[in-house]
Parts: structure tokens; sequence; C-alpha cells
């Protein structure tokens, strides 16, 4: 069975060192050592679009080619990120894949996700999601001048932050019908997403939901399987 490491929710940022270094070691020491690794979005704590943004992350696109000639690397698209594309892949040698991601192991299925689409509860920021990743929008967002596109990330991300000064913790969290619905689609399994930066583990009549932690400057988290699961601490 091939062993997997997941993890979510790293929010680089380009130019911030302590957090790419850290990625880079966890890339050379631990990743290096397993079969496939799943990133299940928000790898990037803003990605404009390939042309724009490739240029910025020099090391993080070096490490993931480099790593990506012993480990299959499957990256999923965060709401920070969603505008990974091809060029991304090919210089990393990334695969891209869809949410949800079914990953069958001898012992256990899981179901992966970034985890935004089960956060119902908060319907302002389902609505935006729905306008912002929206093929068409994503199309002219991505044909738009790169100072303007600049411009305009900057606004909404400003914008998002300020609403969520006024939002509950409940609000900004899974909610627990979304959670079922999801799971009856794939019965016998596990779930494992982030987004939600609340990392634990919730055993369930009929499933386990275990949500990754997002990452600081010097430390991280990530799930291991390997005949079983385990969670590893990354420093």
């Amino acid at each position: 069975m091939p062993s997997s490491l997941i993890i979510a929710d790293l929010h680089l940022v380009s130019g911030e060192v302590d957090k790419t270094n850290l990625f880079v070691k966890f890339c050379q020491e631990q990743a290096s050592k397993v079969d496939q690794i799943f990133i299940l979005g928000d790898l990037f704590n803003t990605w404009l679009g390939d042309d724009l943004s490739l240029n910025d992350y020099p090391m993080i696109i070096s490490e993931l080619k480099a790593l990506s000639a012993t480990t299959q690397i499957f990256v999923m698209t965060g709401n920070r990120d969603f505008l990974l594309g091809d060029a991304f892949s090919k210089q990393t040698g990334c695969t891209l894949i869809n949410t949800p991601y079914l990953l069958e192991t001898n012992t256990q299925s899981y179901v992966l996700t970034h985890g935004d689409e089960l956060c119902t509860d908060d319907k302002g920021y389902q609505q935006l999601k729905s306008i912002l990743q929206h093929p068409i929008t994503r199309l002219i967002f991505l044909r738009l001048p790169k100072k303007l596109r600049l411009k305009l990330a900057g606004k909404i991300r400003k914008k998002s932050v300020e609403a969520q000064q006024y939002k509950s913790h409940e609000i900004m969290d899974v909610n627990p019908g979304a959670v079922m619905a999801l799971m009856e689609k794939y019965p016998d399994t596990n779930l494992i997403h982030g987004h939600t930066h609340r990392r634990n583990t919730h055993v369930e009549k009929k499933f386990t939901r275990y949500v990754l932690g997002d990452w600081a400057n010097d430390a991280g988290n990530a799930i291991k399987l390997d005949g079983e699961l385990s969670w590893l601490e990354i420093h």
C-alpha cells in the first residue's frame, strides 16, 4: 500500500522566509520518504494566476519539482489559491485534483476535501465563493492587467478580513448537516479536510472526521497514512 502524507493550509507568502524554510525541510526530510503527498488547499496565501504568481515562489516551485521526482504530489486548490493552473502543474510536477477526492487504502478509505464547501452556515462566504470561482469570473480575472489583479485581490481580501470580525465561531465552522450529506455519498469512509484551522479528530457514529490545522512559521502538522492513520508534528 502506498504511504501518504496529507497537509493543508500552509498559506505560504512570498518572501516569508521562516515558513518557506519549514516547508522545504518538510519536503526534504519527510515528504521525500513517502510515496505520495496530498495538499488539501491553500498551499499559498494568494495566487493571482500562474503568469503572475509563479515568479513569486521560486524556492517552493523548485522544491516541489525536486520532490516530484520521488513522490507523487497531489494538490487540491483552496479558497486562497483556486487559480492554480496548468503552468503550475508543469513547472512543479504536481497533479491538480478536484474536491472531493476519494483516497482508498488497503485498510480504510478517506474522502479528502478542502473543507470550505462544508461551511454552509456562512452564507456570505458561500455567495462570494460562487461568484469568484465561477468559470466566467475566473476567465475575466485572468485576462485583466497584472496591476489591476493585484489591486482587486487586495480589496477583496480586506473586505473578507473585515467581515470575519463580525462572524461567530460556529458560523465559520463546518455544518454537521453538510458533513452528513457528503458522507452519505461515501459509505464506509472517513473524512479528512482543512480550511477551518481547527485541528481535531471528531468520532461520529458512522465515520471519523479528521481536521487538519494550519501551519505557523515554526510548526506544522500532517496526517500520515501507512497501514494506519497517525498525526505528525512538523518542526
